[in-house]
């Protein structure tokens, strides 16, 4: 089984315009998600998709392999799709491309394969998503954090920027759980997902994962134990993760 991994990014997030190179302590933080994504062994390849030109410069100056995209795309699984086309790496129906988000600079080597391992377990399973334990309420009531619920075999049932599973009060024991911005794909599922039109569900909860809740497709989840692990979706999100970086095992690994 082949696994590509793909790291989109752009530099015109609307509600943090440069995020891929603002500095995580002192480091951009791209280059964060693309040194900790290495650590992971088991990559064909690892790609850094970008329609920018200052990404480009960065990346080739750091010697990332990059793939340039077309600059239309407004989700990132239609430029991780574009790049796995391009990256020279033949890639047959049942292989596996991983979309590593540019935002999500605590990710390690365990996170990715736990996004992957469900592809070589189970022969039935076409996508995976990371999910993440929510300890916190702050959280749980964020609409900008997306959660999730799944079925007892741990395949997606739907994604809310709501508060699921809904409760009168949050406990831990509740079980919530939000999307982590890593997403594995064979790549016949990643095809279809990008030549799908968008959902109903889609459309309403502005969560691209219900496409294929909507279509009666799976995505089993990619549980990681609890920790301090969070994305960077806002300016406010950078102090929250440098202070968690300092703490992080990997730091200074890389």
């Amino acid at each position: 089984m082949t696994v590509v991994g793909i790291v989109p990014a752009r530099m015109a997030a609307s509600r943090f315009p440069g995020k891929p190179l603002h500095p995580i302590l002192g480091r951009p933080m791209l280059e964060h998600c693309v040194l900790r994504a290495r650590l992971y062994p088991g990559w064909d390849g690892l790609f850094v998709a970008t329609c920018d030109e200052e990404i480009r410069a960065f990346a080739d100056a750091k010697g990332f392999p990059t793939i340039m995209t077309a600059d239309t795309h407004t989700r990132a699984l239609d430029r991780v799709a574009e790049a796995a086309r391009s990256c020279g790496i033949g890639l047959a129906d049942d292989d596996v491309v991983v979309c590593v988000q540019a935002d999500e600079p605590l990710l390690g080597p365990d996170v990715i394969e736990a996004v992957v391992r469900p592809f070589a377990c189970d022969a039935d399973v076409d996508g995976t998503m990371l999910a993440v334990p929510i300890v916190d309420e702050a959280l749980y009531r964020n609409p900008d954090i997306v959660k999730l619920v799944h079925d007892r075999n741990g395949d997606v049932l739907y994604t809310s920027r709501s508060p699921i599973p809904h409760a009168k009060a949050f406990t831990r024991d509740l079980g919530a759980k939000r999307v982590g911005g890593i997403f594995g794909f064979r790549w016949r599922m990643l095809q279809w997902f990008t030549n799908e039109p968008e959902s109903p569900l889609e459309q309403k909860e502005a969560c691209d994962s219900n496409r294929i809740c909507d279509n009666g497709r799976r995505q089993r989840i990619a549980e990681i134990p609890y920790r301090p692990y969070f994305s960077v979706d806002s300016p406010e999100d950078v102090a929250l993760v440098e202070a968690a970086l300092r703490d992080d095992p990997l730091w200074g690994r890389y």
